[in-house]
């Protein structure tokens, strides 16, 4: 099976961008140790927009993006960022070697 991919684009909500870049760090920190199929996991900042955040991420196949999506670290940190995004969109990919 091929690796998957995905590229999202949070629109971050003004005046909130550090307080949800430090929650995304902590994020990103407990899927790269307790979600084995988390492979990659960066947090890019686009040097032409204060208002966004872009992720890039990769997991071994559909099915651990899929155990990442309904895991624990993914629904904790949704409930922190609430009232942080504007909005979360990405783009799902197939990964060529």
């Amino acid at each position: 099976m091929p690796k998957f991919a995905t590229v999202g684009t949070i629109e971050v909500a003004l005046g909130r961008k550090d307080q949800l870049l430090a929650l995304l760090a902590a994020h990103r920190a407990r899927c790269l140790k307790d979600e084995p199929g988390t492979v990659q996991f960066e947090i890019l900042l686009p040097k032409d927009d204060d208002t966004k955040v872009l992720l890039y991420e990769v997991y071994r196949d559909d099915a651990a993006f899929e155990a990442h999506r309904k895991g624990a670290s993914f629904t904790r940190w949704r409930e922190e960022t609430t009232e942080m995004i504007v909005k979360l969109y990405g783009t799902r990919c197939v990964v060529l070697d």
